[in-house]
C-alpha cells in the first residue's frame, strides 16, 4: 500500500500539480487499467426493431459476442437517443431465457416441440399454399351466397382472384422497398386481401 508521502497517491498528486483533481492527478494505477467493455470491438449500424419509428443503433461485438448496444449519433431518426425498450435491446439478444429455436405446437398437442428452422418455414409455406387454394375466389360466381358481390342469375361473372383466408402482418423496421415487394407478392401473387403493417397499428 502507498504512503500518504508517496508521489502515487492522488491526493499528493493533485497539490503538487495544483489542479483541480478531475485529470490524471486523480488516476490510481487500477483505474489506468481500466476501459471501457467496447474498446477495440467492431461496430455495426442497425435498427432498432421495436416500434415504427426506427431508431438507429450501435451494436458493439467481438469475436461473435454481443458486447453493448447504443443509440447511433449519426441517426438522422434519433440523433443517439433510445427509448427505454431501444435501450434494454441487448437484453433482447443476450438473455439466458431468449428462445432460440422454433417451438411448436400441434393442435390438440399440450407440448411444445423444437424444430429446425428449415421445417418450420416449409410448414409455413404448405399451408399458406393449402390456405390459398382452400379459399381462392377465382370469380364473382365462386363467392359465397351471402356475398353481395356474388354473380346473380344470368349476369356474366367477373374475375376476382383472391383469398381472405390468409392476411400479413409486416413488421415495424421493413422499409419502402421491402414493403412494397411484399405487396406484390402477397396481393398480386398469391391474392391476399389483408395485407396491413405492425408501423400502422
Amino acid at each position: 500500500m502507498a504512503s500518504a508521502s508517496s508521489p502515487r497517491w492522488p491526493l499528493l498528486r493533485q497539490i503538487l500539480s495544483g489542479a483541480d483533481g478531475t485529470g490524471a492527478e486523480a488516476m490510481s494505477e487500477k483505474t489506468r487499467r481500466i476501459a471501457a467493455r467496447t474498446e477495440g470491438a467492431a461496430v455495426a449500424r442497425s435498427v432498432c426493431p421495436y416500434c415504427g419509428v426506427g431508431c438507429g443503433q450501435l451494436a458493439y461485438h467481438r469475436d461473435g459476442e454481443l458486447l453493448a448496444i447504443e443509440g447511433d449519433p449519426e441517426s438522422p431518426v434519433s440523433q443517439g437517443t433510445l427509448c427505454p425498450k431501444g435501450s434494454a435491446s441487448y437484453q433482447l439478444m443476450t438473455n439466458p431465457f431468449r428462445l432460440e429455436r422454433v417451438r411448436y405446437r400441434a393442435p390438440g398437442a399440450r407440448e411444445w416441440t423444437e424444430l429446425d428452422l428449415e421445417t418450420a418455414m416449409d410448414m409455413v409455406a404448405d399451408r399458406v399454399w393449402e390456405s390459398r387454394h382452400r379459399t381462392f375466389v377465382q370469380t364473382t360466381a365462386d363467392l359465397p351466397e351471402f356475398d353481395p358481390c356474388r354473380t346473380g342469375e344470368g349476369e356474366a361473372a367477373e374475375p376476382v382472384g383472391h383469398t381472405s383466408g390468409i392476411a400479413h402482418l409486416g413488421g415495424a423496421t421493413l422499409d419502402n422497398e421491402e414493403n412494397y415487394l411484399i405487396k406484390k407478392l402477397f396481393t398480386g401473387g398469391l391474392g391476399m386481401v389483408p395485407v396491413s403493417n405492425q408501423a400502422r397499428i
